[in-house]
C-alpha cells in the first residue's frame, strides 16, 4: 500500500478496518513477552540448566520492561509509531532466529541469553509503539470498543506461548528421537529375593544406521519379600554414583565434577552468599531420617539401558522414562532422565525400580522411555516463531493505517525531552508516593517467585521433589488450562469491579492473589500422580491470580489519572516489571537450598509484606464502577 493513497477527494490517509490489524498487532505484542518470561524458563530447564541459573538470568530479562519509560520519548522523537512497529517486529524475528541457531552450539546458554536480550528490548520498544499507535489509529469510540479485543488477543498470545508452543516443542522432542523403549516390571512373592546387576549381552546393531535404546532385562522381576533399608540405600548409592560418574545424570547445581579444582570464590560468595546458603540449609533443608538398618522396605530391581550407536560429537540423546500403565505400586526411583552422548555411549545407564513394601501379591507395570533431540526440537520451535514475526512485519507494513497524527516530531527534540523529565519528576512528587511504590513492588512478591518455579517444579523428577511431568504435559496443564483460567479470572475481576467498584473488591482481590498458593504447597507435599488433580490445582491458582491481578491494574490506572496519564502509567508498569524481576532472580537459588516444600511455604509467607501497603491505600469508592456513557 502506497503511503500517499487517499480516500476520494478528502486528502485524508486511507483508513483500515481495525479488525484487520488490532488482533494481529496485540497477538504479536504478547508472544515475545511470554517467550522471554515463560517459554525460556521451560526451554532452559529441558536443556539441563540449573534452577538457580534459570531464575537469575531469565529474571534479568524483565529489565527492558522495567526501564522502557526511560526511552519512550525516543519513539516519539524519531520516525513514526508505524515505522517502529514494523522494524521492531523484524528485530524480534531476528532475535528468535538467533536463538534457534544458537541452541545447538556447545556454549548455547550464553549466546541464547544475548539474543534473548535483543528480543526483550525489541519487544519492550514494540509495546511502546503499539500502545501509542492504538490511540492514534482509533477515535475515542473505537478505543473504548476495542480495548477488550486487544486484551483478548494478548491473552491468546499467552495461551499460544505457554500452551501451544510448549506442546509443539514437546511434540518435536518426541518425534526427533528414537523409537520408544518399553520396560515391563512384574512382582511375585516367588521371585528370588536376591538383587542382581543386569547382564548386558552383545547388542544387535538392528541393521545399518538404525538407532535404538535397549533395556536389559526387558522384563524386570521384583520379589515382594522386603529388604533392609540399609541395603536399599547401598544399592541406590551404587546406581546414583554410576549414573553421575558416567554423565548420564547431571550433577546438582554447585557440585564439582571429579577432577576439577575448587573454584575461587568471590567476596560476595565467601562472606554473604555461602554463609546464608549454609544457614538456610541447616535450618530448612530436608533432614535425612536416621533409621535402623534392620528397617524393612520394598524390594528393588535394576535395569540397564544402552544406546546402540554413538551420537555425534557435542550431541546428546536424552531418554525420559515414565510410568505408562499397570499397578502404581511399582515405581521408578532412579533414572527418570538419562543423557547419552559420545563419551558415555559405550557404558550402560541404570534404572532402579521399587515395589511398595506393603505389596504381597503378583502384579505388573509398564514403563515407557521416550527420547528426542532436545536442542533440535527447540531450534525448530524458535525458527517457526522467527518466521512468524517476519510475516507479521510484512503484513503490518501493508495493513496498518496511516493516522494523520502519527508524525515524526522533527525539530522538537529539546522541548520533548524537557517535558518528559518534568513529567517523570511529577510522578515522584505525589503525596502518597511511598505507599504507591510499596504496593507496586510488594503486591506480587509471592507470585513473582512462584511463577518462576512452577514449571521447573512440574518438570523435575519426583525423587527430588518435582512432579515428573513431560514438556507436553506442562504445556497442556499449566500453559493452556492455566492461562484459560487466568483469562476467566481477569474477566470476572473486571466485571466485579465495574459493579461495586475497586475499593469494595480490593481486599477480596488481595486474598485471591495470595491464598491459592496453597495449591502448590499441597502439590509439593502430596506429589499426586493424577494429571487431573495437578491441572485443577494449577487452574485454581491461575484463576485466582487473574481475579486478584485486576486490583493491580486498576490501581495503576487510578494513580495515573490526570494530565500525564500515559507517562505515569508507563512509569507504573516499570515498577510492575521491577516487582516481578527482583523476587524472581533469587527464587531458583532459594528453592535449590530449601527444596520445593519449604519454598512454596515461603511463597505463602510472602503474602504478609504484600498486604501491608494495602492498609494505607486511599481510593474513591466510585472508582471502577461502569458509567452509562462508558
Amino acid at each position: 500500500m502506497n503511503k500517499q493513497s487517499m480516500t476520494e477527494n478528502t486528502g485524508v490517509p486511507k483508513q483500515r478496518n481495525p479488525w484487520a490489524w488490532i488482533p494481529t498487532l496485540y497477538f504479536a505484542e504478547g508472544i515475545p513477552y511470554v517467550v522471554a518470561m515463560t517459554v525460556a524458563v521451560i526451554m532452559f530447564k529441558r536443556l539441563g540448566i540449573s534452577n538457580t541459573d534459570i531464575a537469575l538470568y531469565t529474571s534479568w530479562l524483565y529489565l527492558p520492561w522495567v526501564i522502557k519509560p526511560l526511552w519512550s520519548p525516543i519513539v516519539d522523537l524519531l520516525k513514526t509509531k508505524r515505522w517502529w512497529i514494523i522494524i521492531m517486529q523484524l528485530l524480534i524475528g531476528a532475535g528468535l532466529g538467533g536463538i534457534a541457531l544458537a541452541i545447538p552450539l556447545p556454549n548455547f546458554f550464553k549466546i541464547t541469553l544475548i539474543f534473548m536480550w535483543l528480543l526483550a528490548f525489541s519487544s519492550a520498544t514494540h509495546d511502546i509503539a503499539a500502545d501509542g499507535f492504538y490511540m492514534l489509529g482509533l477515535n475515542e469510540h473505537q478505543q473504548a470498543y476495542f480495548v477488550g479485543i486487544r486484551s483478548t488477543f494478548y491473552r491468546i498470545a499467552m495461551i499460544t506461548g505457554q500452551g501451544l508452543l510448549i506442546i509443539l516443542a514437546g511434540f518435536f522432542e518426541v518425534s526427533t528421537g528414537l523409537p520408544p523403549l518399553e520396560i515391563n516390571v512384574s512382582t511375585n512373592p516367588a521371585y528370588a529375593k536376591e538383587i542382581r546387576m543386569p547382564e548386558i549381552p552383545q547388542q544387535d546393531t538392528g541393521g545399518e544406521n538404525k538407532n535404538f535404546f535397549a533395556g536389559f532385562p526387558q522384563q524386570a522381576e521384583i520379589s515382594t519379600q522386603n529388604i533392609p533399608s540399609e541395603k536399599l540405600d547401598s544399592i541406590r548409592k551404587v546406581v546414583t554414583e554410576h549414573n553421575r560418574k558416567n554423565g548420564f545424570v547431571r550433577l546438582q547445581a554447585g557440585a564439582l565434577p571429579q577432577g576439577n579444582e575448587k573454584k575461587e570464590e568471590s567476596w560476595w560468595s565467601e562472606y554473604i552468599s555461602m554463609p546464608l546458603k549454609n544457614m538456610l540449609k541447616n535450618q530448612f533443608q530436608d533432614k535425612v531420617k536416621l533409621v535402623s538398618g534392620n528397617t524393612l522396605t520394598g524390594n528393588v530391581a535394576i535395569v540397564a539401558i544402552k544406546l546402540n550407536t554413538k551420537p555425534e560429537e557435542n550431541k546428546e540423546m536424552v531418554l525420559n522414562v515414565k510410568f505408562s500403565n499397570g499397578d502404581n505400586s511399582i515405581r521408578l526411583i532412579e533414572g527418570e532422565r538419562l543423557t547419552f552422548n559420545s563419551a558415555n555411549q559405550d557404558q550402560a545407564a541404570y534404572l532402579l525400580f521399587q515395589c511398595d513394601p506393603k505389596l504381597t501379591r503378583s502384579t505388573q507395570a509398564a514403563f515407557k522411555g521416550t527420547s528426542g533431540n532436545i536442542h533440535l526440537a527447540w531450534s525448530i520451535t524458535f525458527l517457526i516463531l522467527a518466521g512468524m514475526f517476519v510475516l507479521f512485519s510484512f503484513y503490518h507494513r501493508m495493513i496498518l493505517p496511516y493516522p494523520k497524527s502519527d508524525q515524526q516530531a522533527a525539530g522538537q527534540g529539546q522541548n520533548l525531552f524537557k517535558e518528559f523529565f518534568k513529567t517523570f519528576a511529577s510522578f515522584f512528587q505525589r503525596k502518597e508516593i511511598g505507599v504507591i511504590i510499596a504496593f507496586l513492588m510488594l503486591y506480587r512478591v509471592g507470585e513473582a517467585q512462584l511463577i518462576k518455579m512452577a514449571s521447573p517444579f512440574m518438570l523435575d523428577p519426583r525423587q527430588i521433589g518435582g512432579l515428573g511431568l513431560t514438556t507436553g504435559d506442562v504445556g497442556l496443564l499449566y500453559g493452556t488450562f492455566g492461562i484459560l483460567a487466568l483469562t476467566a479470572g481477569g474477566i470476572l475481576g473486571g466485571i466485579a469491579a465495574s459493579t461495586k467498584g475497586f475499593k469494595y473488591w480490593l481486599w477480596w482481590m488481595v486474598l485471591a492473589i495470595n491464598v491459592p498458593h496453597l495449591a502448590y504447597v499441597y502439590l509439593s507435599f502430596a506429589q499426586p500422580e493424577s494429571q487431573l488433580i495437578i491441572g485443577l490445582c494449577a487452574a485454581i491458582e491461575q484463576f485466582s491470580y487473574g481475579f486478584g491481578f485486576t486490583a493491580y491494574m486498576l490501581y495503576m490506572i487510578y494513580i495515573s489519572e490526570g494530565k500525564n496519564k500515559t507517562a505515569h502509567f508507563a512509569i507504573a508498569t516499570g515498577f510492575m516489571a521491577l516487582g516481578m524481576m527482583l523476587p524472581g532472580m533469587f527464587s531458583g537459588w532459594l528453592q535449590e537450598i530449601i527444596g520445593y516444600k519449604n519454598f512454596f511455604v515461603w511463597v505463602m509467607l510472602c503474602m504478609i509484606p504484600g498486604m501491608i501497603p494495602v492498609f494505607f491505600i486511599n481510593v474513591k469508592p466510585e472508582f471502577g464502577i461502569k458509567k452509562k456513557e462508558e
